[in-house]
């Protein structure tokens, strides 16, 4: 016979460590030693490292179990298999946005129209649920969408094209119970967006010549009460903060983060930090009925809003002068015009503006702040094109309609809310996305030049065509890391548009202009995939409820699913027979079952 050579196990780890990954793997299927050495954990840290050029500074995930399945996670769970794909829009697709509970997913169009769509049906392809057109209310179309907390309302923004100034737009509310509209909402800029503040109120704004105005509007059964009691719809509109336009900047894309989980994230991404991170997830329920009102303010609020900022000082009517002659004659406004003009606002800003509470955004000690809600917005004071995070505390008592309304809780000269805190990105702000637990906001941005003057705030500098995504600790409120880059844009900073980013448990995902949606590891910072299109990416989308899941939208109006590859597996694979029980179970089972037949035939 001839004998085999068997070779240590040493020798066979020093090839296997010269081998691709997947070569590793065919080589333990040889015998059971290779086997073992093949799921040897030094062995798969250096493939790892090595093959995902990750640098050796980044500790593993601090969730995972071992080096091999941490590579085959990587490898194997992120979503990018391309297994439908969606055609019932007929323009461009600009933003997706899925339930809390992941059951369905929203759809908004050049085509102004807002779809919805099934996820959970039992082939695992997604249906068209229900389809709303926008037209009838002119509307040019629509732009973003979100779900309330208990999923019983949807929110669609849109851009309206009715007698309002052409930056207008539309909030509209509609019922998921029966898809009926309950209400609309104005909201200018359109790209303010709006966002739900909880289950039962919604936040617009409202842009005046010197200053932007944040509100509150309600959105719960017991408004409905108030309405038919007063017509007017006093304490159903209220007027959060007026904060104060330089350079004819002005607040965009607002969004909420509740801070419950600031000490209790799902990922840390400070390693330093990561060994001391809890991981304790909670679950609120809420149940709240949707509601048949109109929320639209009348022509007399508004009429009413512009005499009280026309009324508040004299200085004001300086600069208000200062503003409408350089916008009847720019083009002989010079540097030093451009400047005093800057000086002027800044200094007025200053004379009548609240002071800020420094409470609000002071690290608390461990326990507190649980309830701390923050409106977080872009805006700038160098130019117009949004450049800054602004954030600002929204307080327990002004989460409702009731209670004081605009300039009663100030005196008569503080005229504009301060903002709490400002993160510059040093350039044009394209996105932003909140991580699930609040903790990070991932923030898209095409760079200035470095050590630009801007001499003129209405020529912005030229922006770049590379697309960093920064990441912010809503926590510390600093930077986290170097930004993620991979994707790009090409139109220039007066062109630009809004490109939806998602953020997962442990990933981001954003689309861009180069015809493709990427996808990121938020532990490791590195690029894992890159999702295909024929035209821009606009939104993408992660599953709540399985981010093995992702949508893109694009302008070649497609809507494409993206499952992992373990999931597309498992969906091919044939249904498994049951599984069978252990051998002692069995063994007792089958050793029971012929003695009861034994008995039923006489035997003992």
């Amino acid at each position: 016979k001839m004998s085999m050579l068997v070779l240590p196990d040493s020798l066979v780890l020093e090839i296997f460590l010269r081998l691709p990954h997947d070569a590793v793997l065919r080589a333990g299927l040889t015998c059971r030693q290779w086997l073992a050495v093949s799921r040897d954990e030094f062995l798969w840290k250096e493939l790892f490292y090595s093959y995902y050029r990750i640098p050796r500074s980044v500790p593993r995930h601090p969730a995972a179990v071992s080096w091999y399945r941490e590579f085959k996670r990587l490898f194997d769970c992120i979503p990018c298999v391309e297994v439908q794909t969606l055609r019932e829009h007929s323009d461009q697709v600009l933003h997706l946005a899925f339930s809390h509970r992941g059951h369905r997913f929203s759809s908004c169009s050049k085509d102004c129209t807002v779809k919805l769509w099934d996820t959970e049906r039992p082939d695992g392809n997604i249906s068209l649920v229900h389809s709303s057109s926008m037209r009838q209310f002119n509307w040019g179309y629509t732009q973003f969408s979100q779900f309330n907390a208990d999923d019983s309302l949807l929110l669609v923004s849109g851009v309206y094209l009715g007698p309002h100034h052409s930056s207008s737009g539309e909030i509209a509310v509609i019922s998921l119970e029966n898809y009926t509209l309950l209400s609309r909402v104005r909201n200018k800029p359109y790209d303010v967006f709006g966002c739900w503040l909880n289950e039962t109120h919604l936040i617009s704004g409202n842009l005046h010549w010197i200053a932007f105005q944040v509100r509150l509007h309600e959105c719960n059964y017991r408004s409905k009460c108030k309405i038919l009691m007063n017509p007017q719809n006093v304490n159903v509109v209220k007027r959060l903060f007026k904060i104060q336009n330089i350079n004819a900047s002005t607040i965009r894309t607002v969004m909420v983060a509740h801070c419950r989980r600031h000490d209790n994230p799902d990922l840390v991404l400070d390693y330093e930090a990561q060994s001391q991170a809890q991981r304790q997830k909670g679950h609120q329920q809420r149940q709240h009925q949707p509601l048949l009102f109109d929320l639209g303010t009348s022509g007399s609020e508004e009429e009413e809003e512009e005499e009280e900022e026309a009324s508040h000082s004299a200085s004001f009517l300086v600069l208000l002068s200062l503003l409408h002659y350089r916008h009847q004659s720019r083009k002989n406004v010079g540097p030093m015009e451009l400047e005093i003009e800057t000086h002027v606002a800044q200094m007025m800003g200053r004379a009548h503006t609240k002071a800020p509470d420094s409470n609000l955004i002071e690290p608390s000690e461990p326990g507190e702040g649980e309830d701390k809600t923050y409106l977080l917005f872009t805006t700038g004071s160098l130019t117009y094109s949004p450049h800054q995070i602004g954030i600002k505390r929204i307080k327990p008592d002004q989460m409702t309609t009731c209670g004081p309304v605009l300039g009663e809780e100030r005196s008569s000269d503080e005229f504009f809310d301060s903002l709490d805190h400002v993160i510059d990105i040093h350039g044009h702000i394209i996105g932003m996305g909140l991580s699930p637990d609040h903790r990070y906001l991932y923030v898209n941005s095409r760079a200035w030049p470095a050590g630009c003057v801007i001499s003129d705030p209405m020529s912005p500098p030229p922006i770049a065509e590379e697309i960093d995504l920064h990441v912010i600790d809503l926590k510390s409120l600093r930077e986290e890391r170097r930004s993620l880059r991979a994707h790009r844009a090409f139109t220039p900073n007066d062109e630009c548009f809004f490109i939806f980013l998602d953020v997962s448990r442990d990933f981001v995902a954003s689309g861009a202009e180069d015809k493709h949606g990427y996808i990121w590891d938020r532990h490791y910072n590195i690029c894992l995939a890159r999702l295909a299109h024929d035209d821009v990416v606009n939104s993408v989308a992660f599953s709540p409820a399985d981010q093995e899941l992702l949508l893109s939208a694009s302008d070649d109006s497609t809507i494409k699913v993206w499952r992992s590859p373990r999931m597309v597996r498992l969906a091919q694979a044939p249904a498994r027979p049951p599984r069978p029980r252990n051998l002692l179970s069995s063994w007792l089972s089958r050793n029971k079952n012929s003695t009861s037949a034994s008995s039923v035939n006489g035997k003992p």
